[in-house]
């Protein structure tokens, strides 16, 4: 089970902490918000001295940017989720490979994503060398829907297919619509476990039955989905990691 998550925000708007601190509660009522802070000084002390695992940052602040104060931790021991009114930012972002980047105001779907993935990362981190490469059972995804969000278990999904705007979610036992289309589900995959064989198509992985030759995956359901030209070197190369996994596994357990 995952443990309670300690985080912090800092945000120069005490407004913009006090919304952040009621979505979480609702929606995540295990992160236990550990301190708030609207200068970045104070914040700073606190990522130095209390164990956090997940850490809210504006990027816009007076005296040091979010990013200025990423640059004072020689390696970073949290999760990052920016929380800004400002878009630019965003590649700068990527080089901390944050686990979001929320736009205010606050999306509460957006937001669901990014802390979903953090939760993701946090507990990948904690669940010790024994848990392996593979995907826990117990690890989650937030689906997106027009009343609210499914959570499923990452493993039973089988592939992610764009339908017009929407993207179909196909599990072991039945698909759901998805209010988000599949550029949104590209940016919250880990790599470790799926990958975009098609621009209509991303699949898990760990679902696939068989490759052919001819360009075309087959999934666990029998679906066969197709391999564009340009990502079938990369997709053998993201598969072998986890077929040559498998097959220690496989040989370990004869």
């Amino acid at each position: 089970m995952l443990h309670e998550i300690n985080c912090v925000i800092i945000d120069d708007e005490e407004k913009a902490i006090e919304v952040l601190a009621e979505r979480l509660s609702i929606f995540f009522p295990q992160i236990n918000i550990v301190g708030k802070f609207t200068e970045w000084k104070k914040g700073l002390e606190a990522l130095r001295t209390i164990k956090t695992d997940l850490l809210f940052l504006d990027i816009s602040m007076p005296e040091k940017s979010g990013l200025d104060l990423l640059k004072l931790f020689p390696t970073i021991p949290f999760q990052i989720i920016f929380v800004t009114a400002h878009s630019q930012f965003a590649v700068d972002a990527i080089k901390y490979s944050v686990a979001g980047y929320v736009l205010k105001p606050i999306d509460d779907l957006e937001l669901s994503f990014a802390v979903n993935k953090a939760l993701e990362r946090i507990q990948g981190n904690t669940s010790g060398a024994s848990a392996g490469p593979g995907i826990s059972n117990k690890m989650k995804m937030g689906i997106p829907n027009p009343k609210g969000i499914d959570y499923l278990n990452i493993n039973d999904i089988l592939y992610f297919e764009s339908v017009n705007k929407y993207t179909k979610v196909v599990t072991s036992k039945s698909s759901i619509i998805s209010s988000y289309n599949i550029a949104e589900f590209k940016k919250i995959i880990d790599p470790n476990y799926f990958f975009q064989v098609h621009r209509s198509f991303i699949v898990n992985l760990h679902r696939v039955k068989r490759y052919e030759t001819s360009g075309t995956v087959v999934m666990e359901d029998n679906m066969n989905i197709p391999v564009s030209k340009n990502e079938r070197a990369d997709f053998m190369h993201a598969f072998s990691k986890i077929s040559s996994v498998a097959g220690l596994k496989n040989k370990d357990s004869e």
